[in-house]
């Protein structure tokens, strides 16, 4: 049976150990008042997520501009003028299970909706083999691209290229796999025993690929 790890923290801490893979990460740390306000200052806009659970439960995006903070859960916007007000109102809402803060990363997008991929590996006696390679499109007023949540399923190559037409789909994969068997590698030797992995990959504007999720029961 396939190792199955729960925590987004385990796993993303793993992965930093490896400059190859840390490049990748967007910065993430503990969700506290403290860390909150500091990264809002530092990136503009930030994901809170729970450290375990998957599906997009529980994700609420969070962004400060113009001496305004908002965040965004589910399809509900909320504004405030001063950080503890929103601060005391995102308490209220999150999910009652312990969260982080990711950096927020600009994902490029097809109609104004936000989409990431899904890249599945399983191991084989031959080996890690690759499962599929798929493009999720968030449900319009989303943030989260989950097909659980509404989202709809591409093709890799056409969410590339609708996405990112100035980009060549061909390399953009390439890579994608490439950094998918070099993580896949870290993941075994941190986790010896894990037969499935799933890596949940942004591309931001430029075509940078960003790490968001490693899954280990992947659906």
């Amino acid at each position: 049976m396939s190792r199955q790890l729960a925590s987004k923290w385990l796993k993303t801490a793993a992965l930093l150990k490896y400059p190859v893979a840390a490049v990748h990460i967007p910065q993430t740390k503990k969700f506290n008042s403290g860390n909150l306000l500091n990264m809002l200052s530092h990136y503009g806009m930030v994901y809170i997520k729970p450290v375990v659970g998957g599906g997009g439960y529980g994700v609420i995006k969070v962004s400060a501009s113009r001496g305004a903070y908002r965040y965004t859960h589910m399809k509900i916007t909320r504004s405030f003028t001063q950080f503890d007000q929103m601060y005391r109102s995102l308490i209220r809402v999150k999910a009652r299970r312990r969260y982080l803060i990711q950096q927020g990363i600009h994902l490029a997008t097809i109609q104004g909706r936000p989409v990431d991929y899904r890249v599945k590996v399983v191991k084989t006696e031959r080996g890690w083999v690759f499962r599929s390679m798929v493009g999720r499109l968030a449900r319009p007023g989303l943030v989260v691209t989950n097909l659980s949540k509404g989202g709809t399923m591409l093709s890799g190559r056409r969410a590339l290229a609708q996405s990112l037409p100035h980009i060549s789909r061909k390399h953009k994969r390439r890579e994608m796999r490439s950094l998918t068997l070099t993580c896949t590698n870290i993941m075994e030797s941190q986790f010896p025993g894990v037969g499935q992995l799933g890596f949940d990959y942004g591309l931001d504007h430029s075509g940078k690929i960003w790490i968001l999720e490693v899954n280990t029961r992947p659906q």
